[in-house]
């Protein structure tokens, strides 16, 4: 199961008010409507973190030295980036073809 604290991205031991900020943030980076799947466990995370008993014993956990959660990335990426036009044009369309002697044809005049 994920670490709660990474999937909201704050620091074991955060007040309730940062906590909720936290899933709020990533509700929002994150909605139910695009990503049902992140959605389910950005809400698991907070449920988990939501209830006091639940993060003191997840605070008890000794978070691993060094560990920084502005370190810590997103198992999710839903950023537009440049060059995901090209994957999609090499799998959609004839950029990465290399073979056209099918296109040939014999010519009659």
């Amino acid at each position: 199961m994920n670490d709660p604290y990474r999937v909201l991205r704050v620091q074991p031991g955060a007040s309730p008010e940062a906590i909720r900020s936290a899933y709020f943030e990533q509700v929002r980076a994150h909605p139910p409507e695009r990503e049902p799947e992140a959605f389910k466990i950005i809400r698991a995370a907070y449920e988990q973190l939501s209830a006091p008993e639940a993060q003191d014993e997840l605070s008890r956990l000794q978070a691993p030295p060094g560990w920084q959660s502005g370190h810590v990335k997103s198992a999710i990426d839903a950023e537009f980036h440049p060059e995901d036009v090209l994957v999609a044009l090499h799998g959609w369309g004839d950029l990465d073809r290399r073979d056209f002697s099918d296109d040939f044809r014999e010519v009659t005049l």
